[in-house]
């Protein structure tokens, strides 16, 4: 696991996984960006009196022969989800989900939101899938958002990479903006869920040495990027 902090010093940290871990399989990955600031190995997404920059741009960067296995394209648009949700779109199109924790100052306080996300399979950009994601707080803010997302063809020793817009998280009158400490999606459905009209990941059929390579980049408000990697053991 390698983390290069930005120009302001706050971190990120990568984790990845597959399932089921076995090559060619159909499944799910779940991948997780925690940051913070300090030193890498103690970033921890509910510790600490600190509140990292804001991130406005992530790219998660996954090994050759990954893919998304999307069978019937039932497409939602984010105009449909911040109209109406995640009810004005099919349920086929929904293609994972996860969480997210953010912080903010409040004055003197300190705020944490836990958010929900789901992903929907967005419209064709250029031939290349798209992913809608609905993020929705509760308390104490309860905002929702949707971050617009784009599959592209990456360079070796990695394959597609997903790149996230993440647009400014508004919090209280006369407040910064909430900033992102840790984001945590699944794409794809694990075996037991498993149809065959299911969207899913497809686990790469070659394993290269030393594991999958994964990498993310993040930009952050003040215009400052900050990178991490981390390696899945080969099956």
């Amino acid at each position: 696991m390698l983390s290069a902090p930005a120009k302001g010093g706050t971190f990120s940290v990568l984790t990845s996984s597959f399932s089921p871990d076995r090559l060619g399989a159909r499944g799910a990955l779940t991948f997780a960006v925690r940051y913070g600031d300090g030193e890498p190995d103690v970033v921890s997404p509910m510790g600490g009196t600190s509140v990292p920059l804001a991130v406005r741009r992530l790219v998660v960067r996954f090994p050759a022969g990954m893919g998304l296995d999307i069978p019937n394209l039932n497409a939602c648009t984010a105009r449909r989800l911040r109209a109406h949700g995640a009810r004005g779109c099919s349920a086929a199109s929904q293609v994972g989900g996860g969480y997210a924790l953010t912080k903010v100052h409040a004055g003197t306080q300190i705020l944490s939101e836990r958010i929900r996300l789901r992903a929907f399979v967005g419209p064709l950009h250029n031939g290349q899938s798209t992913l809608e994601i609905l993020a929705q707080g509760y308390t104490p803010l309860g905002e929702t958002l949707v971050f617009e997302g784009e599959m592209r063809f990456g360079r070796a020793p990695y394959g597609e990479e997903l790149v996230l817009r993440v647009p400014p998280i508004h919090t209280l009158p006369e407040a910064p903006d909430a900033s992102p400490v840790l984001l945590s999606l699944t794409l794809g459905v694990s075996t037991h869920r498993l149809v065959r009209s299911a969207n899913t990941v497809i686990v790469p059929s070659h394993c290269p040495a030393g594991g999958f390579p994964f990498a993310s980049e993040s930009t952050y408000a003040d215009g400052s990027v900050g990178s991490a990697a981390a390696t899945v053991l080969c099956p």
